[in-house]
């Protein structure tokens, strides 16, 4: 491999001298920050190491990382350094002490395994997984609940004993984490999407760069969002599309949290290369193999969600589509809330089979409050039996979905 580094100025000297002792080739040291993109995108660098501080690495490096293909790899000189990198999304760091073969463990993860004795072995190939599962969960703007459902039904799945990821791909308002008390300093889903640039995303890196949720009804992996929503280009439609398929031979059930808005206008005809904000929307739901399209059960709601549904029937096979009308209580929708719902639905949208989930406020603030899902804190609530009852359709593959 050929590496550029660029750090402090006897780190680095120790580093090259590690490399060179390791076979590899140290084909740049930079010494300044000016002009560092240019090199990195002019020369032939496999990896650059470089210094996990704010002097050092920004969004800007690793943007020409990705789009050189180049690994990389951050030495920290403490919890300021750390701190930088996992905002920035970058979870391959190790400390400034550390030698060649912590760094190839991080490199190179899957060609080669080191005994004790110091031999190298070709490590075992895992059996074939049969191809999992993908749910999106999607909902107009308006908080219809798209985030609590798919917490919630990843959480039923966990609980029979699935192996599931949840993934937060809202470009907008990302709030998987913070729901469930999870760190998203570095948020997991745009590391697994530079994992693709980098061509290196394996079951293995999903494993590191996810967070678990923690629970004795069942356990999942979680991949963060994005704290800071001006980073919507590192989730581009094409790493999205490839992460996705990652995930359906990492895990039975991979439920994916999706944003809001369908448009594409950021897509320009005459430069199809141009990013797209909503692209980690539009192509979760077009990998998916069932879209559960939520709605708030209220006059407003229902409205919003008849209109946004129209839009959705155009990008997906309605075939693919399960309506789900959340929060669903008589003091909006008078009398047998259930059946006004169903009625609204049938006359105004043509959509003949939905899914109710009743309104449990108290339930859900509980299980924000906690961090928890709602199975945990309130398994006996309304809410989380209708989700139940969701969720064993989808385990055992007999929804029946409305055609209109």
């Amino acid at each position: 491999m050929r590496f550029l580094t660029f750090l402090e100025p006897t780190l680095s000297a120790r580093i090259c001298k590690e490399l060179e002792r390791a076979g590899q080739i140290v084909a740049k040291v930079a010494k300044r920050r000016k002009g560092l993109e240019l090199e990195l995108i002019d020369k032939r660098i496999d990896v650059l190491v470089i210094g996990a501080g704010s002097e050092y690495l920004d969004l800007q490096i690793l943007n020409a990382c990705d789009l050189a293909g180049i690994r990389v790899l951050a030495l920290s000189n403490g919890p300021a350094d750390r701190r930088n990198s996992m905002t920035l999304g970058l979870n391959e760091v190790l400390d400034s002490s550390a030698t060649w073969p912590q760094m190839e463990a991080i490199l190179l993860p899957n060609l080669v395994q080191r005994v004790e004795q110091g031999e190298s072995v070709e490590p075992v190939a895992a059996p074939p997984r049969t191809r999992g599962q993908v749910i999106s969960v999607w909902g107009p703007a308006g908080s219809p609940g798209r985030t609590t459902i798919s917490i919630s039904i990843a959480a039923e799945l966990a609980a029979k004993g699935l192996s599931v990821a949840l993934l937060d791909a809202d470009t907008h308002s990302g709030a998987v984490a913070p729901t469930l008390g999870l760190l998203d300093e570095a948020p997991g889903l745009a590391a697994a999407c530079r994992l693709v640039g980098n061509e290196s995303l394996s079951i293995a890196e999903l494993e590191r760069v996810a967070e678990t949720y923690h629970s004795v009804n069942g356990s999942f992996k979680v991949l963060t969002g994005l704290g800071r929503p001006h980073r919507w280009p590192e989730l581009s439609a094409a790493r999205m599309k490839a992460v996705i398929k990652q995930c359906t031979t990492w895990c039975d059930f991979t439920i994916i949290d999706t944003g809001s808005s369908l448009e594409a206008d950021e897509e320009i005809s005459s430069d199809i290369s141009v990013p797209r904000r909503n692209a980690a929307t539009l192509t979760s739901l077009e990998s998916s193999d069932l879209v559960l399209a939520i709605g708030a059960g209220d006059p407003v709601g229902l409205a919003r969600y008849l209109r946004a549904h129209a839009e959705l029937v155009e990008l997906v096979d309605p075939i693919k589509i399960l309506c789900v009308v959340n929060k669903v209580r008589a003091g909006v929708v008078g009398a047998n809330p259930a059946a006004q719902v169903e009625r609204t639905l049938l006359r105004f949208g043509g959509i003949n089979l939905s899914r109710i989930v009743p309104f449990d406020l108290s339930g859900f603030d509980s299980a924000t409050l906690s961090g928890k899902t709602i199975l945990d804190v309130s398994p006996r609530s309304a809410a989380r039996v209708a989700i139940s009852k969701i969720a064993d359709e989808l385990s055992h593959g007999v929804v029946t979905l409305q055609a209109g």
